[in-house]
């Protein structure tokens, strides 16, 4: 895998959040080469479904695509998504395809049904004090992509944990039910194997980037335009020229696009050591942790 297999690059900074529209959403797009980032339509508030129509019906199609959200949920610590289940999904598309079958009338790819089902409820922790018994002590159940983004120093949570600020659960699961939307148009990195042509979606978190761009995982977080043409700049990226503020939104989809234009070319992320078919087919990687 080189970069020249890639001729663009997008980030998508992607929320859970109830609603038809999403302030929390921002993608960013850049060619090959140094120019920064843009933002794919400035000032529009985007809604999921947006975006899972620009994935299949606008995207360059030699794209490499961060998505800031898990695309599976643990798997390898207890061989299954739902131990003690007899309908627990065997793989990760098998489990895109149940949330989606389950949430299937929740609209704009809310996921309330799925976390509301009896069974699947028990895995969760949810708002309201509703812990389900077998949600695990803790932060909860991690993957084993969550546990290697822990030796680089960031903090990830568990896609079972639906409470908090810092909560990935809502997030995920709803971007799974766009990733099943997307079958057949875009492989999702490493669930599938990596095509020769068309684009490819790739589990992004944005703490690695921002790290690679000179920040700590405790200050990954960039809020004015000076803050990111410097990391840019640590990016072999030309400035973008923002003036003033700027939203932990914008600057990570800004930051993450232009890190994955230079990280496409390591050889050795796409070939982290944990990785391995079984761990690939069930929970899925996230592109940088090593």
């Amino acid at each position: 895998m080189t970069a020249p297999r890639f001729q663009y690059f997008a980030a998508i900074d992607w929320s859970g959040a109830v609603g038809a529209r999403q302030r929390g959403i921002a993608v960013a797009l850049c060619a090959d080469g140094h120019d920064a980032p843009r933002l794919v339509r400035p000032g529009h508030v985007w809604s999921r479904g947006e975006v899972c129509d620009w994935l299949r019906d606008a995207l360059p199609p030699a794209t490499l695509v961060g998505m800031d959200l898990g695309i599976s949920l643990p798997f390898a610590d207890c061989g299954a998504f739902f131990p003690g289940w007899v309908h627990s999904p065997a793989t990760a598309h098998d489990l895109w395809a149940l949330i989606d079958r389950i949430a299937t009338h929740d609209a704009h790819f809310a996921v309330s049904s799925f976390v509301d089902h009896p069974e699947i409820a028990r895995h969760f922790r949810r708002h309201g004090g509703r812990q389900g018994d077998r949600f695990a002590p803790g932060r909860g159940r991690m993957r084993v992509t969550e546990r290697a983004q822990e030796a680089m120093g960031c903090k990830p949570y568990s896609n079972f944990n639906l409470v908090g600020a810092a909560q990935v659960g809502k997030s995920s699961l709803t971007g799974m039910r766009v990733l099943h939307a997307l079958r057949g148009r875009a492989a999702v990195w490493p669930i599938d194997p990596l095509p020769a042509a068309g684009p490819v979606i790739c589990e992004i978190y944005t703490t690695i980037a921002a790290i690679a761009a000179g920040r700590s995982a405790g200050r990954s977080k960039i809020r004015t335009g000076a803050e990111l043409d410097a990391a840019l700049d640590a990016l072999d990226t030309r400035p973008h020229g923002h003036r003033g503020a700027i939203d932990d939104h914008t600057s990570d989809a800004l930051i993450t696009a232009a890190w994955l234009r230079r990280a496409a070319r390591d050889h050795a992320l796409w070939h982290p050591q944990g990785l391995t078919p079984e761990i690939a087919a069930t929970e899925g990687w996230t592109f940088g942790a090593r």
